[in-house]
């Protein structure tokens, strides 16, 4: 049986990362963001790491904040971390593009070790949607069909739980918005060419575009999102948290296991529900 075709494709991820670090002027206000959210998390960590490993697309920016750590430059299905256990992986900006997300998180976790930290930063669903939505329009006017042109991103409820599948301990999923403001769709497609987030989806269509599909996405764009004659941007950055499971850390008690009531801790009176009694325990 043959596997499934990638939603992404990898060559073609490849060169986009490429040709936007050959860019004059790279786009890295998102990465730059990332970066800074990383670093305050880890300032809220009553802990010091000396063994860390970042995975990366970007890992001119992101080595020199993290001088002592492995650099992974992302891409590959198979992360190669070169000396495992880490006390700290980061995994920066790259999981939307993972073929297997729950993959990546699971050889992110094995190669902690216990109670060491997983940091993960990604685009997520609501990232492009006024994009998203103008050019399904435009097309459909158009050309009368549709064609993958944004990637799918995951939203911040199933990245959570996916930290779960991937066997973290006290997984925490929350979420940061960017709204970027562009003249007109073709800015805009300039600076996702110089960030690398182009569209390289395996099923996307190969053959010439027709400018009039551009140009009817930006009237709709315009119309429907157009702020102060700009167009608004959306990029949702979700953060990721969670730890190798360790004897250490601590356990949610057994239900039913409380020594006093919770009216008595809020010191208020308890009322039962009709038809029910009152237990001797919350």
């Amino acid at each position: 049986m043959s596997s499934p075709t990638p939603i992404t494709d990898p060559k073609a991820l490849a060169r986009a990362r490429a040709r936007a670090a050959r860019a004059a002027e790279p786009a890295l206000f998102l990465q730059e963001e990332a970066l800074f959210e990383i670093k305050e998390r880890l300032a809220e960590v009553n802990r010091t790491f000396s063994k860390i490993a970042v995975i990366t697309p970007w890992p001119d920016l992101w080595a020199p904040a993290f001088p002592d750590a492995e650099v992974i430059v992302d891409g590959a299905d198979v992360l190669p971390f070169r000396d495992p256990p880490y006390d700290l992986v980061i995994h920066a900006m790259g999981l939307h593009w993972a073929a297997d997300v729950v993959g990546q998180l699971i050889q992110c976790r094995h190669a902690l070790r216990p109670d060491g930290l997983f940091l993960g930063a990604a685009l997520g669903g609501q990232t492009l949607h006024e994009l998203r939505a103008a050019l399904a329009q435009a097309e459909a006017r158009v050309s009368g069909g549709l064609s993958p042109r944004v990637l799918p991103m995951a939203e911040i409820r199933d990245l959570g739980g996916l930290l779960q599948r991937a066997g973290f301990a006290l997984p925490v999923a929350d979420s940061a918005t960017q709204t970027a403001l562009y003249r007109d769709i073709f800015h805009l497609a300039a600076d996702l060419r110089a960030m690398g987030e182009t569209n390289v989806l395996s099923a996307r269509r190969k053959n010439f575009t027709p400018r009039a599909l551009f140009t009817e996405a930006q009237a709709i764009y315009a119309e429907a999102f157009g702020r102060d004659a700009r167009l608004p941007a959306t990029f949702e950055m979700i953060f990721l948290t969670g730890w190798a499971p360790d004897e250490s850390q601590p356990k949610p008690l057994r239900p039913g296991s409380a020594a006093r009531r919770l009216a008595e801790a809020l010191n208020t009176e308890e009322t039962p529900l009709p038809g029910t009694k009152s237990s001797g325990g919350d």
